[in-house]
């Protein structure tokens, strides 16, 4: 499947192509690319990597990964969203969340990245993520059923540590003010919903952000 997709992007031609369509067309390779999850764990991060030096060999300018650590989240959703359907619901397939996310990369537009603009509001029951694992590689997750003071709660650790490889139980303590037993409880959340991954050989209780 790598192949055959790879195949397609190598025969295809740029030239004469508007900036809109470059990126909607960037948007679908890199998002065909992702589903075959050719990588096991770290597949997005893989993917996120791979598409900054395709980028570069197209002339693009991309220095480092600064922009798609900052927006890791809204990249992994964004292209959930970009394969996932459900007739039933009246729900299709989009990369125009994926576009936005290109265009403020590759041409310095400034288009709001929010998950919350993602949300499939009203398409599915309510999940609470203590009950249910849920995995956004599996498309099962609903971004709308994780509370406002959680998704905050998550965005201010995540720039705490954002120079960090790995954080624990401490980390969150210490950032979000919270006692031992609520802390443990949200990292048991965050790993159930695939937002962070244990992170082993660096002692017990590490993780990372997916």
């Amino acid at each position: 499947m790598l192949e055959y997709d790879l195949s397609l992007e190598k025969a295809f031609d740029y030239k004469g192509l508007s900036n809109d369509k470059m990126v909607e067309h960037l948007a679908r390779f890199v998002a065909n690319l992702w589903q075959i999850h050719a990588f096991g764990e770290g597949n997005t991060r893989a993917t996120a990597v791979f598409t900054i030096k395709y980028l570069r060999t197209l002339g693009f300018d991309i220095t480092n990964n600064e922009f798609f650590a900052k927006n890791s989240w809204y990249f992994r959703n964004a292209l959930v969203r970009a394969n996932y359907t459900n007739l039933k619901l009246g729900i299709h397939e989009t990369t125009v969340y994926l576009e936005l996310f290109f265009k403020n990369l590759l041409f310095g537009e400034e288009n709001e990245l929010k998950n919350r603009n993602m949300h499939i509001s009203g398409s599915f029951e309510k999940v609470d993520i203590r009950d249910k694992k849920v995995d956004i590689r599996d498309e099962k997750v609903d971004i709308r059923s994780i509370s406002k003071r959680t998704l905050s709660n998550i965005e201010k650790l995540k720039k705490a540590i954002s120079d960090r490889e790995y954080f624990g139980r401490s980390d969150v303590v210490q950032v979000l003010q919270l006692a031992d037993s609520s802390a443990s409880k949200f990292l048991k959340n965050m790993v159930e919903a695939g937002i962070i991954e244990p992170v082993h050989g660096h002692g017990k209780g590490k993780y990372k952000f997916n």
